[in-house]
């Protein structure tokens, strides 16, 4: 049984859906789900993360890393520093989320000495700036100056940019094989509710990516061009650095492998994973995996030098997450068992170890990152 939502939540969605429901209207009766997943999410005053609905840890849909323990921020700290050090940079962080792994990231920075001069975030949510704005100015007051938020990505930018679960939450096409060849499924309305219809594929970009998948009849799955997109953007601002981005997903071969014939999309409410995606619009958050191929392709083909790909767990522990956990003595067992039990958690095949991943983009000539010295998973891609 899923928790029922607050009246005050249930009106909210019947808000959003009459919003989804007149965009639909608009467009003739029929929009791509890209579409419908963009209104959903970002849609001003509406959507998912655009609201004021708690969105993470446990009073909220979902845990993230950095909700987790403070050890997973510490080690990214110490894994970009020396980044920071090489270039004299700054680190951007993308969809900040809480706020709670910038606070962490900046803590251990300023421990080791490695403060950069400003911590920016690009945050699109005026809800979840304000969060963050409140969790610096609460645990990293001294550093509060430091960071600033940002309406746009700069023109140009040096140091880090760091995006931790960003490209799970963009906007993803779906595309379904028929015997016709592949068609993009959108969504429609039938009576009161929405209803999944197929339409030939006009926009050619798409169409040459559905193409090249050859899909058998029957089989659905996504193409997140938003993804692609991004990392273009963000190669085009950066002018030397790193960007680093974690997230959960595949390389291709095991993406869009025969056995994954409904492809990845869910709808994640009050830590409940769904397959409707319209459910209770406006309070579900809307994800797909990522397909970390495509990825690569988008930074290499915009002039990034491919720094590394592994595992989140292969990528902490060579960042020293098990040295940062033992400085808290194991024989103070209330203080360090919380913590083992969430490195655990990160580093677990079983949990977020394997399915998450770690992608890392350089320009201008860094050094090779710690991150990536065992484990190193780009021949996959």
């Amino acid at each position: 049984m899923l928790p029922a939502p607050t009246p005050d939540a249930l009106a909210h969605s019947q808000r959003v859906t009459a919003h989804l429901r007149s965009l639909i209207d608009d467009a003739g009766g029929w929009i791509p789900f890209s579409r419908y997943m963009e209104a959903a999410l970002y849609a001003p005053g509406l959507g998912y993360y655009a609201a004021g609905a708690m969105k993470f840890g446990a009073a909220g849909d979902f845990v993230t890393a950095p909700e987790m323990t403070p050890l997973f921020g510490r080690t990214l700290a110490h894994a970009i520093a020396p980044v920071l050090a090489e270039t004299g940079g700054e680190v951007l962080e993308l969809g900040a989320g809480s706020g709670r792994l910038a606070a962490d990231v900046l803590g251990e920075l300023e421990r080791i000495g490695a403060l950069p001069g400003r911590y920016c975030i690009l945050e699109v949510s005026a809800d979840l700036r304000q969060r963050q704005q409140d969790t610096i100015a609460r645990e990293r007051p001294q550093l509060a100056d430091r960071v600033q938020w940002l309406d746009a990505l700069p023109e140009h930018f040096n140091g880090v940019i760091l995006g931790n679960e960003v490209l799970d939450a963009l906007p993803v096409d779906l595309v379904h094989g028929t015997d016709a060849g592949p068609q993009v499924r959108g969504v429609a309305l039938d009576g009161e509710t929405f209803a999944w219809q197929d339409r030939p594929i006009n926009d050619p970009l798409l169409r040459a990516r559905a193409d090249a998948l050859n899909l058998a009849p029957g089989y659905c799955t996504e193409i997140n061009l938003a993804a692609n997109a991004l990392i273009a953007s963000l190669a085009h601002a950066l002018d030397r650095g790193l960007i680093l981005m974690i997230d959960y997903g595949f390389a291709a071969a095991e993406y869009y492998h025969p056995q994954r014939h409904m492809g990845t999309l869910r709808a994640h409410y009050r830590h409940h994973a769904l397959d409707d995606p319209f459910y209770l619009p406006g309070l579900c958050d809307l994800t797909a995996h990522v397909d970390f191929s495509a990825v690569a392709q988008a930074g290499t083909a915009a002039g990034l030098e491919l720094a590394g790909y592994t595992s989140q767990a292969g990528f902490l522990l060579n960042s020293g997450l098990t040295e940062l956990l033992m400085q808290t003595p194991p024989a103070d067992a209330a203080a360090y068992l919380p913590q083992a039990n969430a490195v655990q958690r990160l580093v677990s095949p079983a949990e977020m170890g394997e399915l998450f991943k770690v992608i890392g983009f350089g320009k201008g000539g860094i050094a090779p990152l710690a991150g990536f010295a065992r484990g190193d998973r780009r021949h996959s891609l």
